[in-house]
């Protein structure tokens, strides 16, 4: 496991680990054991090169949002401050880190789509889970995610039916906690299904414009890292190569976010 080597902007300010610049290869790749194939957005897979950045190093909890914003959005409450919070838009997440910007005097932000895949990886890039190619290894169940039939048959191996307080599952080798699984995160990148063909290899910053073939007319935002309630069948969204996409506007119960600020922990 990583050493703790995380920080704090300002008393109160959310947790954060600078992650170092590198390279890594980004978008799915076939499993045959588990007769997986990619989805095509997540093609091709391509090499491409970020600067360091600093992130949370937990999802944005109840507690953080509401300390800044005096008020808590989120569906599933039970008193525990450090669940995620969720039912938050994209604007939503985006007025927390105005918020958050104006308090510590730092600049914060949502990671880009390949920020978030590159932090998720924690530099293992040739892996099809945050951490290996088996789902459970030793039988161990790695990330709060549906495990059953679904909708209707959550067995619960997890230890959890909804959502989890954060860091209750092991941390990647960055020393992100629930970069898989738990609740979706918001990015900044607009989705179109072929950016992946034209993206630049050098930090890139996402597509101008968005376009959903599902839902034409609909400019949606990234989505990353699966919720409680995915599971192979229905979505495998708890893969750091998977895509999902949701408009802007739009607060579910199993989305959240977590912060990114630029340079490292003296900038």
């Amino acid at each position: 496991h990583a050493a703790d080597n995380s920080f704090t902007d300002c008393e109160g300010c959310p947790r954060m680990v600078v992650v170092p610049s590198g390279s890594f290869m980004m978008g799915g790749k076939p499993n045959a054991p588990l007769a997986f194939n990619p989805e095509p957005d997540e093609t091709p897979r391509r090499q491409v090169t970020i600067q360091s950045f600093a992130i949370g190093k937990f999802e944005v909890t109840q507690a953080e949002w509401q300390a800044l914003m005096g008020e808590n959005p989120s569906d599933y409450v039970t008193g525990d401050g450090r669940l995620p919070v969720e039912t938050v838009s994209w604007y939503d997440a985006q007025e927390f880190l105005r918020r958050l910007s104006a308090k510590s005097g730092r600049l914060y932000r949502l990671p880009t789509e390949a920020e978030w895949e590159f932090a998720s990886r924690g530099g293992k890039d040739k892996l099809t889970y945050t951490w290996g190619n088996e789902k459970t290894p030793d039988g161990k169940w790695l990330a709060n995610i549906w495990q059953g039939s679904f909708p209707n048959g959550n067995t619960l191996q997890d230890g959890f039916k909804l959502q989890s307080p954060v860091g209750k599952f092991a941390a990647n080798g960055y020393g992100l906690f629930d970069m898989a699984g738990n609740v979706w995160e918001w990015t900044s990148d607009w989705y179109m299904p072929d950016y992946y063909a034209k993206s630049p290899k050098q930090n890139p910053q996402g597509p101008q414009e968005s376009y959903d073939p599902n839902e034409p007319g609909v400019w949606k935002r990234i989505t990353r890292g699966g919720s409680y309630l995915c599971t192979e069948v229905y979505c495998w969204g708890y893969r750091p190569a998977m895509r999902m996409k949701t408009s802007p506007d739009t607060g579910l119960n199993h989305t959240g976010f977590r912060c990114v600020r630029s340079g490292t922990r003296a900038g």
